[in-house]
């Protein structure tokens, strides 16, 4: 009895979905926000365009819903590659209700 009462309760994970939202900065080239958007996020020119436009226009631009694990590890890349360039990018994960 006693056993069972000690016994770990282990949550699971829900997982879920979230979205990756491109925030504008002063600092990083219009140019290389492109690039990270065809190389981490697969985008077509045209659409890495068309996202970094809005964000650099409205201060913010939806990327696209991805599996929480999915956009974590993306906007993980979109900011190593940033870094290791010496720009100030953010990208942020927000979970969808």
């Amino acid at each position: 009895d006693t056993e069972r009462d000690l016994e770990w309760q282990v949550a699971e994970s829900t997982g879920g979905n979230a979205k990756v939202l491109l925030h504008n900065d002063d600092v990083t080239p219009y140019d290389f926000v492109v690039r990270v958007l065809i190389t981490v996020f697969e985008f077509s020119a045209l659409r890495a365009v068309s996202v970094t436009q809005r964000a650099h226009v409205a201060g913010m631009a939806y990327v696209g819903t991805y599996s929480l694990e999915d956009a974590k590890h993306k906007v993980g890349q979109a900011h190593a590659m940033a870094r290791a360039a010496g720009y100030p990018l953010t990208l942020t994960v927000e979970l969808e209700s």
